[in-house]
């Protein structure tokens, strides 16, 4: 039994949010705060009678959740990425579902652009080939590298992310074209090519994918798409890990159908230890470091506050994914 009107909040972010954020949520709110991340059995209890969520992708918010959480009024994960909660049914609850987009786009294209460098200049197999001895011991670097000016970057999905790496590359002389579901550039956009995707693959030496996740776009690489690309090209994926076909991935890199590969995201994560994309000379794996910068966490974790605290006034926050709930 609630002891005043305060709104409810369950913070399922354990020990990651600062305590200056922490205490502007306690001001305004009944603020629980779970260390660790609980069962699904014990979060459907959590939430019964809460009146907003704060956490990530990890909670699987299907309609089971939403049976439990009969009095929730707002969903904010921590993450760009939604496609664990089911906005339909959230909407049709009346839950607004809030989410962090927009902070976190120079990291992920910075990430982006690593990964084009360290599979370009074969950044790792060197770094190994010393660390091994094998450059004491005389023995011959691995194969040369290549540049990257000159070579066509194919970007899929030109959100801001994607347009932000195509202006990165651009100035680094990659000519680059681009696919999403509209043909047109955005307003604002960068200079670039539409392709149809079929095209865009086949003529790419690199494919970089910044789409969302959704039934439509689940493998949207799959065998076909991997057997249209160039035997020389290379996957980059910072995205969301169910836009690849995980295994038809691994036997195109196994054959050396293309060349390479670089995954911050994978179907499940963490993967499985005898996952074999993990072992593959040509794949490098990352765990999920997209938006892993002091700054850009910190970013997340203010707009997370700012949505749920306005969410409970009754305004419109920052980053709504579903805000038709709030002009009902």
């Amino acid at each position: 039994m609630r002891m005043n009107n305060r709104p409810k909040v369950v913070l399922i972010l354990p020990k990651v949010m600062e305590d200056d954020l922490t205490d502007q949520l306690r001001e305004a709110c009944e603020l629980q705060v779970l260390e660790l991340f609980p069962g699904r059995d014990e979060l459907l209890e959590i939430v019964r009678d809460v009146d907003a969520v704060i956490g990530n992708t990890r909670i699987k918010a299907d309609s089971e959740f939403f049976d439990a959480a009969q009095n929730l009024r707002v969903l904010c994960t921590c993450s760009v990425g939604y496609d664990s909660i089911d906005i339909e049914e959230a909407s049709r609850r009346g839950v607004l579902v809030c989410h962090t987009p927009g902070v976190l786009t120079d990291a992920v294209a910075n990430l982006t652009m690593s990964m084009i460098f360290a599979l370009a200049l074969r950044l790792f197999p060197n770094a190994i080939h010393v660390r091994s001895g094998n450059w004491s011991a005389g023995k011959n670097a691995p194969d040369l590298g290549m540049d990257i000016h000159g070579k066509t970057l194919g970007v899929v999905g030109f959100g801001r992310i994607g347009q932000e790496v195509t202006r990165r590359m651009q100035a680094l002389r990659m000519r680059t074209i681009w696919y999403d579901i509209f043909d047109t550039v955005p307003e604002g956009g960068p200079d670039s090519e539409y392709r149809k995707m079929d095209d865009l693959l086949e003529e790419s030496d690199f494919v970089t994918l910044h789409s969302n996740l959704s039934e439509s776009s689940r493998y949207l690489i799959g065998e076909p798409e991997l057997k249209r690309m160039k035997p020389s090209a290379f996957l980059i994926n910072t995205a969301r890990g169910g836009l690849v076909d995980q295994a038809a991935l691994v036997r195109a890199l196994q054959t050396e159908e293309i060349a390479g590969a670089a995954l911050d995201v994978f179907e499940k994560e963490p993967p499985d230890p005898n996952d074999p994309i993990i072992d593959l000379p040509n794949a490098l794996c990352f765990p999920h470091i997209g938006s892993a910068t002091e700054e850009t966490r910190r970013t997340m974790r203010e707009l997370t506050v700012e949505n749920v605290l306005t969410a409970l006034e009754g305004k419109m926050p920052p980053a709504p994914v579903n805000p038709e709930v709030l002009k009902r």
